[in-house]
């Protein structure tokens, strides 16, 4: 089992590692930096070099129950080599702003206006979420925005916590954010807490305050049916 470091420490660039297992297109690693992708998240990527040996991670996913980081060119590498892994930072660091930003929105329009999320998905930089929103008027969403800009500004902590499964279903928030379907084979729950606004089962990665994100832009709003209303964003640079 590769041990995701990502899951602890989302800022780590660097790591040293050791290949564990090779395929035709992909090798396993005993750790990771790698984020697999997943809750709407895309993957990392970046490299994975040993001397002058550099080979390009273009994807990584769950594969067979283990971490695959996917490789055009092995270049020579053998199972038991320890590596240098880097990742994108630069993507990676935006990742995170969005992620960020989707929760702090996610968050408000809980609080405010009691609409739970449906669906999203994000690229770096850019995210939408999707509420159930009877209607959504432009007023309303001008509204939002301004709302999810002063969580920004109250620069809230954000951490990472691991519960018991027995005592994340005791937490309301994470009952609100479908806690109950995650797999029972799962013990121990990932929590992402921006403290003082929201709570959420979660396995990506983030910044460590709101001041962290940027502006968020509302860039667009849209029906996607009777009670399903989508937000789309922008995280610029203040």
């Amino acid at each position: 089992m590769t041990e995701q470091i990502y899951n602890s420490d989302a800022y780590k660039q660097e790591l040293e590692s050791k290949i564990i297992e090779i395929n035709e297109d992909y090798i396993v690693l005993d750790k990771t930096i790698f984020f697999p992708g997943g809750g709407g998240q895309p993957n990392d990527i970046g490299f994975i070099s040993l001397g002058k040996d550099e080979i390009e991670i273009n994807k990584v996913s769950w594969k067979d129950g283990k971490i695959a980081h996917f490789f055009a060119d092995l270049k020579g590498l053998s199972v038991g080599d320890t590596v240098l892994c880097s990742i994108d930072w630069d993507r990676r660091f935006k990742l995170m702003r969005t992620h960020t930003a989707l929760h702090i929105l996610c968050g408000v329009v809980w609080r405010d206006y009691k609409a739970s999320v449906t669906g999203g998905n994000m690229e770096p930089l850019k995210g939408r979420m999707d509420f159930e929103f009877p209607s959504l008027s432009a007023e309303l969403r001008d509204e939002i925005e301004e709302k999810i800009n002063l969580e920004v500004r109250e620069d809230r902590k954000i951490s990472v916590d691991f519960l018991p499964r027995e005592e994340a279903f005791q937490i309301p928030d994470l009952i609100r954010t479908k806690v109950n379907l995650l797999p029972e084979s799962l013990k121990i729950i990932r929590t992402i807490n921006i403290h003082g606004l929201d709570l959420q089962a979660d396995g990506g990665t983030h910044v460590s305050s709101t001041s962290n994100v940027g502006y968020i832009k509302i860039t667009g709003h849209e029906s996607k049916g009777k009670i399903n209303k989508r937000l789309r964003i922008a995280v610029l640079d203040n």
